[in-house]
């Protein structure tokens, strides 16, 4: 066990469980007791080092839940093969920090934590659009300095949403909703880059649309362009939920941010190295009504050098899921992955279907295991 403090839950269980950060909720503990695991979980802040999780495993250990802030790389799935070890599972739904490849060379199946973060980061998106684009952070802290005299018409002038252009490179699940809930309260168009045609997001704009008409709006658009460079050069703001893979890193370079608008707004919820930051920063300080609205960053905890201080840029610690329900529904699933595995239950298929694991009487399946096919895990 590592230096730091940990808590032990049902400590007769039969099966060994860390877990390496202190989740919320309850129903994540009762799903592991049900599956008879003792649970050791770490209570400290601190992110764990790979020697400190390694020595946490130990000698024997059947399943763990950690984080998206670790590396699972050789090291320690060597580790968990070497101790027992049948199951990790990340607690988010990305896994670019996860290794799959040598995941499965150990024979150890990865779990993850979708369809229940869908709806949260997509608000979180839309509230870091307004919030940029009405420069709210500024007037706050512009308010709380005394520095407000009375009302003054060129006072903190920022973007009108209503009409302009959104565009969302990744329409996946979150960057889909996006696009829904940014049409639904302003009334944009939407352009959007995906390698796939997102015919539900499509009709569904389309039928908006007509609503729209009926009721003597100005109707509304929905168009997939063809590349990344066609969005940013049309599109009054910008929203990124790509997947973060060798394509990705770095897709918004200095490059890409000077074919946008000078006073366009880029947005960020998926993860923090899909923007090269230093040339977000620079780009920024060269045009001050360029605005930008981050929850992730390239190299976490830290910033660049220069973020911190650009008053054209909404900074927020890494909480696009940070309500209640989704971030214990996202333990809930952790739990259920390991939980599933150990138990020899089968992997659940239904991605688009994942909330029945919140409910009342779950299906006796792991929820979310990423590398199930390469293992040959039997289905649900």
């Amino acid at each position: 066990m590592s230096s730091k403090e940990w808590q032990i839950h049902n400590p007769d269980g039969s099966k060994r469980v860390i877990v390496t950060k202190l989740l919320p909720g309850k129903r994540w503990l009762e799903v592991l007791r049900a599956a008879n695991c003792r649970i050791e979980v770490c209570t400290s802040p601190d992110i764990l080092t790979v020697e400190e999780i390694k020595t946490a495993i130990g000698d024997r250990c059947d399943g763990v839940i950690g984080q998206l802030t670790e590396a699972w790389d050789e090291t320690l799935f060597a580790a968990l093969a070497a101790a027992g070890g049948k199951a990790y599972s990340n607690y988010a739904v990305g896994y670019n920090n996860v290794n799959t490849a040598v995941a499965t060379r150990h024979g150890i199946p990865v779990g993850n934590t979708p369809g229940v973060l869908t709806e949260t980061t997509a608000e979180m998106a839309v509230a870091l659009t307004v919030s940029a684009a009405r420069r709210v952070v500024e007037a706050d802290t512009f308010m709380r300095a005394g520095h407000y005299h009375g009302w003054l018409p060129t006072l903190f002038l920022g973007n009108l949403l209503k009409g302009s252009t959104v565009g969302v490179i990744g329409a996946g699940r979150i960057g889909a909703a996006y696009a829904r809930m940014m049409v639904e309260g302003f009334k944009l168009n939407v352009v959007y880059y995906d390698l796939y045609q997102s015919k539900a997001l499509e009709s569904y704009i389309a039928d908006y649309s007509e609503f729209l008409q009926a009721h003597g709006e100005a109707p509304v658009t929905c168009t997939r362009l063809a590349s990344v460079e066609d969005v940013l050069k049309v599109a009054d703001i910008v929203s990124l939920h790509p997947v973060l893979d060798a394509t990705t890193h770095h897709l918004m370079n200095q490059e890409r941010l000077g074919l946008m608008k000078e006073n366009a707004i880029l947005i960020n919820a998926s993860r923090g190295p899909v923007i090269d930051e230093a040339a977000l920063v620079a780009h920024c300080q060269q045009y001050p009504d360029f605005r930008a609205g981050l929850d992730v960053f390239e190299d976490e905890p830290a910033m660049k050098p220069g973020l911190a201080e650009l008053a054209n840029v909404v900074i927020v610690p890494h909480i696009a899921s940070a309500t209640g329900w989704t971030r214990e529904g996202m333990a809930t699933l952790a739990a259920s992955n390991v939980a599933g595995i150990l138990n020899g239950y089968p992997v659940w298929q239904d991605q688009n279907n994942i909330l029945p694991f919140l409910g009342d009487h779950p299906p006796k399946a792991a929820p979310s295991i990423v590398n199930a096919k390469e293992l040959g895990l039997p289905t649900a």
